[in-house]
């Protein structure tokens, strides 16, 4: 546990450094350049504790109170607008001084206003939670939400909260030998936190984001591998089992196949059966288009290392409702082509043995049933079929020759349609199970999401009624949504028609498949019948 903390620490370093903060970054050293010594502590404090509460609760308080989902992002952009104005405008500065008065005797402003900023820069800044709102979303699924999902997203915090406190300070150093100047100064401080408050309103900030390379990838992805190389996601290893064997590492037995879950493609395997054999453990659901990616990686593998002694087994552990019916899950390992062996985890069992958080996850095991490696998401193919020759102790020359396929730009966020996890919404408040009749905003700022005419929106899904529609403001090459039911489901892009879904099964439909990254407004109009789950991008 102590060491999964530090790697979320250090992924929250990595974020703070990401493109995805310099949209806050102008607003930050202007907060702690205008005021006194424990201005930027303030304000890092009430960033710290509005990121937290924002990522783990306030989906769900929200969605109890009947309220958008969008709200704590209008009031990120009200709240920087009223620290402009105690800038710009000192009789103004003084009343919020006065009001803020209880934080402290002395220096009022410097910790309540500081926080103030603070609160919304955290609210701001929620965006950048990625891996942790990825972690919180299958902690949901998987009903094991607790203290250690709130101590993840506290680590993950404090260790973007020590950058930005940084750049804070750094502000504050800049702008002391300017204090014979203060009034002069102040205005162009308020000035700065104004403009970006501005570009928040015109979505500027996820403009800048796109507009720009992501060069953390690297370094979140080998964040995000070493949780198990620590000993994180498998049970019966820890920082002080594991030892390393011929230069890997060895986190002892595997947990097995938890036993109950229906099998394709073979008859029940177990762990002990499998002695002798390297094995491939890969965590997936047939309606995750990061797992389908990954699917010919796997064939191929299969093809090629089968007869040498490899076993891959598909432990399918659903997302969604419709997932959990095995003949739904037949008819998709026949579509896909998947010939390995498939196992149904329906009740998390194998996934909960395993600690396991991601779609898709894979899990290496030796001839002697040690797990030796893990690799979470999509990429490093040609690394993991290293380690399976490695393990196997064959040498077949080139590699298996598959794309890959792993999208590098930032695009859109999955998107859930259910209000169990939906996120930036915008629209009339959603009744959660009753039937209602919705509107769209006049605009929808970007990744944001909204409903028109009659819809009933379960905790997982949205059902259709009369003239129902809906729209979603996407950054992305590809979109796909997960849909189910019986119906038609006609497709615009930037208001012009861009074909029909005919949907007659549960599983993901392609909506937009481009060659280049598209800044666009989609517009999906269901016929009833058809249930919609959430979007995926690539």
């Amino acid at each position: 546990m102590v060491v999964l903390l530090g790697i979320a620490f250090v992924a929250g370093v990595i974020t703070a450094v990401s493109p995805c903060v310099l949209p806050v970054l102008p607003i930050v050293l202007a907060g702690g350049a205008s005021g006194g010594a424990r201005r930027p502590f303030a304000i890092v404090g009430g960033m710290l504790t509005m990121f937290v509460v924002s990522i783990l609760f306030a989906s769900w308080i929200l969605d109890k109170l009947g309220l958008p989902q969008d709200l704590l992002r209008s009031i990120a952009i009200a709240l920087l607008f009223v620290v402009a104005a105690t800038l710009l405008v000192p009789w103004f500065g003084t009343i919020v001084e006065r009001a803020l008065a209880p934080f402290s005797r002395r220096r009022a402003g410097d910790l309540g206003g500081g926080f103030v900023l603070g609160a919304a820069l955290g609210f701001a800044f929620v965006p950048c939670g990625g891996p942790i709102l990825a972690y919180v979303s299958a902690q949901s699924a998987s009903l094991s939400f607790g203290f250690k999902t709130i101590a993840l997203a506290i680590a993950y915090a404090l260790g973007a909260a020590l950058v930005l406190l940084g750049i804070a300070l750094g502000g504050q150093r800049i702008a002391r030998p300017l204090r014979a100047h203060i009034a002069r100064v102040r205005p162009v401080l308020g000035v700065v936190i104004a403009a970006a408050a501005f570009a928040l309103v015109f979505n500027l900030d996820t403009k800048l984001q796109t507009s720009l390379p992501n060069w953390t990838n690297f370094l979140q992805r080998h964040t995000e591998n070493t949780a198990y190389a620590r000993g994180k996601l498998y049970k019966n290893a820890t920082p002080k089992a594991v030892r390393v064997v011929q230069g890997l590492p060895d986190f002892g037995p595997a947990p097995d196949l938890h036993p109950g879950g229906q099998w394709f493609n073979s008859p029940p395997l177990t762990m002990k059966s499998l002695r002798g054999k390297v094995v491939l453990i890969d965590f997936w659901t047939y309606s995750c288009i990061n797992c389908l990616r990954t699917l010919p990686h796997l064939e191929a593998w299969d093809t090629a290392y089968r007869k040498d002694g490899l076993v891959i087994i598909g432990v399918h552990t659903p997302e969604f409702a419709f997932e959990h019916v095995a003949s739904n899950v037949g008819a998709a390992i026949k579509r896909l082509g998947v010939k390995y062996p498939v196992v149904q985890d329906n009740n998390y069992g194998t996934w909960n043995a395993y600690a396991n958080q991601y779609w898709p996850a894979e899990y290496l095991i030796d001839k002697q049933g040690h797990v030796r490696h893990a690799h979470f998401g999509e990429g490093q193919y040609p690394d993991t079929e290293r380690l399976i020759r490695r393990l196997l102790g064959v040498d077949k020359g080139k590699l298996t020759r598959i794309a890959d396929t792993t999208p590098t730009e930032l695009m859109t966020p999955e998107t859930y349609l259910g209000t169990a996890r939906i996120q930036n919404y915008t629209g009339l408040p959603l009744r959660s199970g009753l039937e209602t009749t919705y509107k769209f905003p006049a605009s929808l700022a970007q990744n944001h999401i909204s409903y028109a005419g009659t819809w009933t929106i379960d905790s997982q899904q949205a059902l259709p009624g009369k003239n129902a529609r809906l729209r979603l403001h996407f950054v992305a090459q590809k979109v796909f949504i997960v849909l189910g039911g019986h119906g038609d489901v006609q497709v615009l892009v930037d208001g012009k028609p861009h074909g029909t879904l005919h949907v007659n099964a549960d599983r993901l439909y392609t909506v937009v498949d481009s060659s280049r990254t598209q800044d666009g407004l989609l517009e999906l109009r269901f016929s009833p019948g058809v249930q919609g789950y959430s979007f995926t991008f690539g």
